[in-house]
């Protein structure tokens, strides 16, 4: 599941210290008042015209198949996206230390933790970059073949190949 590759974050320690360091910044005042929002010090996503939307991302569920096990359910509009060239938004989520990654997530909010995920597999791609992306707090687009996965052994629902940041 995704636990695997946080686990292996926790492990490796990518990106703690800075992580810690933006939390003990922030003003109890700021995060008291942040209690009832996603964990994030950015604003929420806005859609931008031609890039894949978190709402339409979002309304993939979890079912239950045989013997119990869960797997994702996607509507029409979300299959349609399989395997096509897409745009999707989002923060980067470093599985590795460094700070150029190849291989990383991209999520609908900023983490506000190093080891947890700021949301759940529909809120999630898994990114395997063309060439690698320098990391950065703010969110940027990128651009790559999408797979809308069927049965992911780690439980990731999307996962973008051969992507690269495109401008706004």
């Amino acid at each position: 599941m995704l636990h695997r590759l946080l686990l292996k974050r926790l492990v490796l320690g990518a990106g703690a210290l800075a992580g810690a360091s933006l939390l003990a910044s922030a003003s109890a005042s700021a995060l008291a008042g942040a209690l009832n929002e996603p964990p994030s010090f950015f604003a929420p996503l806005t859609d931008i015209p031609g890039v894949v939307s978190w709402k339409l991302l979002g309304k993939a569920t979890t079912v239950k198949a045989s013997k119990g096990r869960m797997v994702p359910k996607y509507t029409p509009d979300i299959r349609a996206l399989d395997n096509t060239e897409v745009k999707v938004q989002g923060f980067m989520m470093p599985l590795e230390p460094g700070q150029k990654q190849k291989h990383f997530l991209l999520t609908v909010t900023s983490a506000s933790c190093p080891f947890c995920l700021p949301a759940g597999p529909e809120g999630v791609v898994e990114i395997k970059s063309r060439t690698p992306v320098k990391f950065s707090y703010a969110p940027f687009i990128l651009q790559g073949k999408l797979t809308v996965l069927a049965s992911d052994p780690m439980g990731l629902y999307y996962r973008m190949t051969d992507a690269i940041v495109v401008p706004p």
